[in-house]
């Protein structure tokens, strides 16, 4: 399959990451005329002024992720809901936030609709993570912070990964892979990427 082979030569090896991919049909995520690109390797326009992330990128901050199929993890940015869906596939329960309820009610109901029952979509401020679920295996960001959030640094347990973006909204941000340590965090560079700015608060639908 084409789309397998574009994320293969991007870097996507992980053979469980391949067949989480392979399983979720992008397009299901995707209305109108958008709908007809969902197998290029490259970032679409979804409501809400958001978008449906790369499908490259999507693979390679799951593969950093290294999910495993006890975890439970969070995802801070539900946006079309296609992330969270291949998380569902590798992870025993997903939490995914996001501060548009309009986002939120549609990713459910495309998880529904295929019959995802691992993941709970929730309307919150994902700068704050999800205290009373917490501590996460695994947290992954969708929207780019300056440094990583405080509170979700707080909600990953020792030897959790949490993946995400970090950087000035208008610049060059990189894609970070933190480990939580028995003594603090470890950090490690993974690329350059571009992604949303995480904004606290709750956004007008």
């Amino acid at each position: 399959m084409q789309f397998l082979f574009a994320l293969r030569s991007k870097g996507v090896t992980d053979a469980r990451v391949l067949s989480a991919v392979e399983a979720v049909d992008r397009a299901a995520f995707m209305q109108g005329l958008f709908s007809e690109r969902a197998y290029e390797d490259t970032p679409l326009p979804i409501s809400c002024g958001q978008t449906i992330s790369q499908p490259s990128i999507v693979g390679i901050m799951t593969q950093a992720l290294a999910v495993t199929p006890r975890d439970k993890v969070l995802e801070v940015g539900t946006g079309s809901g296609y992330q969270a869906a291949i998380l569902s596939q590798l992870a025993r329960r997903v939490y995914t936030v996001d501060r548009y309820r309009r986002l939120v009610q549609e990713a459910q109901r495309i998880f529904d609709s295929l019959g995802i029952t691992n993941i709970t979509a929730m309307t919150a401020d994902g700068s704050f993570g999800l205290p009373e679920q917490a501590p996460f295996d695994r947290i992954l960001l969708t929207a780019a912070a300056e440094d990583p959030p405080g509170p979700l640094l707080a909600q990953l347990r020792v030897g959790g990964i949490m993946v995400l973006p970090v950087g000035q909204s208008d610049t060059v941000q990189s894609l970070i892979k933190v480990t939580r340590l028995e003594q603090g965090y470890d950090y490690e560079e993974l690329r350059n990427v571009r992604f949303v700015p995480l904004i606290e608060g709750l956004g007008k639908d």
